[in-house]
């Protein structure tokens, strides 16, 4: 049973992701696709439209087999973190056989050399994008321009202008650090690029899909057939997430002034000082960003220190799981072709698989130790992932009501069929 892993967001599911998902099938030549997928914090530092349990109805309903939720400390962080925690939990499966990343470049190639030099150079580049960053330059293009002084091929460095090559060298470096056996694929995006907000024939960017709906205008022609009722019920219901709110539990918390961010992930160097004062005068969310950002802090560093402000996520902790790793996974939804997968890579997971959240504590200790330091750090994973649902229930524009611990409450989904 040849499986292929894909990495994913889905905020929402449209027409790329269904030709990233058919294309990587192709490619690996594989017969189960299995998807990492961010929870209800994604990689730049935003609350996903909808939960994660929608987002895995559609990815289901579009056809992919597996989804598995990148836990929150690597779902919400920096690209080379994103890449190695979505990486440390396919090589957790045992049973995925490649991986495969949509890409600007479209070839490994170049991508390969200069993850390569990225490897090598680590040091390097990170004394000298410092450099430039007391300079007064901000990181994307201090980064580019130490490395592309360090190949000699400013081509070459370009590469690292454009998101997706950028998430594709992590990829390719967090596999050879894990000295993974899941072998790299890459295939050419189409259409409208990652922040492109302009649709290209039947393609548009997920940035654009979410702009058009604030513009309350059609998305249908954008989203697979199967996937437009799944996303229309939500949205109707009001299930979608609102910036508005999402602000005003920020300024909540800022009010509580600076001394209260102290031991805050990635709040430091003067933030702390600048969140507290711009709040005063906020009214909204988007402007709040970018009157926080610098020339040192792009608006996704800062976007992505507001998300844990809001879910209370700590220096230490932080450090100890991205040094550690995620301690278990959690199964969000499944195929018959992913439930044969599971069915025959089971007893050969590195990790703890929780489908029934009413059992997870207990299989926990099972499986590390009541007392061990990483039953303790895995008690705090999860605890974070059950304040960021919590947290994301009151970003909600219409609640239902009922309870907000909704991980312990929403059962697998299953595909259609099934």
């Amino acid at each position: 049973m040849r499986s292929v892993g894909l990495i994913t967001e889905y905020n929402p599911f449209h027409n790329g992701h269904l030709h990233h998902l058919q294309q990587s099938l192709k490619a690996a030549e594989a017969e189960v696709s299995v998807a990492v997928m961010s929870g209800h914090f994604l990689q730049r530092g935003e609350p996903a439209l909808v939960d994660k349990w929608v987002r895995t109805e559609m990815a289901l309903a579009a056809g992919v087999d597996l989804v598995i939720e990148l836990p929150f400390p690597w779902a919400c962080n920096s690209a080379p973190y994103f890449a190695l925690g979505a990486v440390q939990a396919l090589n957790s499966l045992a049973g995925i056989d490649a991986l495969c990343f949509g890409s600007e470049a479209g070839e490994l190639s170049n991508l390969q050399k200069l993850s390569g030099l990225l490897r090598q150079q680590r040091q390097t580049i990170t004394e000298q994008t410092a450099r430039l960053l007391r300079q007064g330059v901000n990181f994307p293009t201090a980064r580019e321009q130490v490395i592309s002084e360090l190949c000699d091929d400013s081509q070459l460095a370009q590469l690292l202008a454009q998101p997706n090559n950028i998430l594709a060298i992590e990829y390719l470096h967090a596999l050879t650090e894990t000295r993974s056996t899941i072998r790299p694929l890459t295939i050419q995006r189409i259409g409208a690029g990652y922040h492109q907000r302009q649709a290209v024939g039947e393609i548009a960017s997920a940035t654009g899909i979410r702009a058009m709906l604030a513009a309350d205008e059609k998305i249908s022609a954008y989203l697979p057939r199967p996937v437009q009722p799944v996303l229309q019920a939500a949205l109707k219901a009001g299930r979608q997430s609102s910036e508005e709110l999402l602000l005003r539990l920020l300024l909540a918390r800022l009010n509580l002034g600076v001394d209260s961010l102290a031991g805050i992930y990635q709040i430091e160097h003067g933030l702390q000082h600048r969140l507290v004062e711009k709040a005063e005068q906020a009214s909204i969310y988007k402007d709040f960003v970018t009157d926080c950002k610098s020339r040192q802090l792009t608006r996704t560093r800062v976007q992505r220190s507001l998300c844990y402000l809001l879910n209370g996520v700590g220096k230490e902790f932080m450090t100890e799981s991205l040094q550690r790793g995620p301690l278990y996974l959690h199964l969000l939804g499944c195929s018959r072709a992913g439930e044969e997968f599971l069915a025959h890579y089971r007893k050969e997971f590195q990790l703890p698989l929780i489908s029934n959240y009413s059992r997870i504590t207990a299989q926990l200790k099972k499986y590390y130790g009541a007392k061990s330091a990483d039953y303790r750090l895995a008690a705090q994973q999860l605890e974070l992932e059950l304040r960021a649902t919590r947290n994301f229930t009151l970003l909600i524009k219409s609640w239902p009501g009922g309870r907000r611990n909704q991980d312990y409450y929403q059962a697998v989904r299953r595909a259609r069929g099934n």
